[in-house]
């Protein structure tokens, strides 16, 4: 009998960078390799304790003097849509989504390109090439699927794959206790369609589906404008020191 334990992780922290949610702020994180058979255990345990996946690299923020960086959970089982929610369902019920392996296409970078020169012309992601983005979507050890969403055709209704454009696609690891959004993307000229906000949704609906309890959203940045949408979708919980904690929204977002 093989009594030999399994190799701990090897944790490692980043140099200081600044912060880019933050002006003026400095950060750092600590990350570790999710490689070989026991990744997506390992991916489980890391998500639940606040660590996020990039490729094969599980990291969660370690700034010295800031902790402004959340990990926020949704209560999936929970969850009732408030009326505007339900309004940008209404919205997308001309979308068909669909759950594939991790596998990228010419479609989706052409896609994901339209996106990143739309919305973040500035950062570590403005440059990446198809050869970036397809180490993003297949450099995965654990349980990942990419999600597309098709503006519905005719014939879509039995048709597998469906025909219609590509407008949105997510990148999601599938858990024992949920779904992690690793990366989501839309196409930037169909504002008023709120594509952000139905991704969510959707995987909400999707982890309910499944009897599953929690959707990950990664970090909310107090103080930051760009993630102040993680925390419209309730009941949610936080990671804090006294471990996950039920968020009280202030009484002006309750009913948005």
């Amino acid at each position: 009998m093989n009594t030999q334990a399994h190799p701990s992780p090897q944790f490692f922290m980043t140099a200081p960078a600044s912060c880019p949610y933050l002006p003026g702020q400095v950060e750092r994180k600590v990350f570790t390799h999710l490689v070989g058979q026991r990744a997506p255990e390992m991916n489980d345990i890391l998500t639940q304790g606040g660590f996020r996946r990039s490729q094969n690299i599980a990291y969660r923020p370690a700034c010295e003097s800031c902790r402004a960086c959340v990990s926020v959970r949704i209560l999936a089982d929970e969850f009732q849509p408030t009326r505007s929610m339900r309004r940008v369902l209404a919205a997308n019920e001309d979308l068909v989504g669909r759950e594939y392996p991790a596998e990228p296409s010419t479609e989706q970078f052409s896609l994901f390109r339209r996106y990143l020169d739309s919305r973040h012309t500035q950062g570590g992601m403005s440059e990446m090439s198809v050869l970036d983005y397809a180490m993003m979507v297949e450099d995965t050890h654990v349980n990942t699927k990419i999600i597309e969403y098709r503006l519905r055709n005719e014939g879509d209704g039995w048709r597998s794959p469906p025909s219609g454009q590509l407008v949105a696609a997510a990148l999601t690891d599938i858990m024992a206790d949920g779904v992690s959004m690793v990366y989501s993307f839309y196409d930037p000229s169909l504002e008023a369609r709120s594509l952000g906000t139905f991704m969510i949704l959707d995987h909400i609906r999707r982890t309910q589906a499944k009897g599953l309890p929690h959707v990950y959203l990664g970090y909310w940045v107090q103080g930051s404008r760009k993630m102040a949408y993680k925390t419209r979708f309730l009941p949610q919980e936080h990671l804090l020191n006294q471990g996950w904690t039920l968020y009280e929204p202030p009484a002006s977002d309750e009913l948005r």
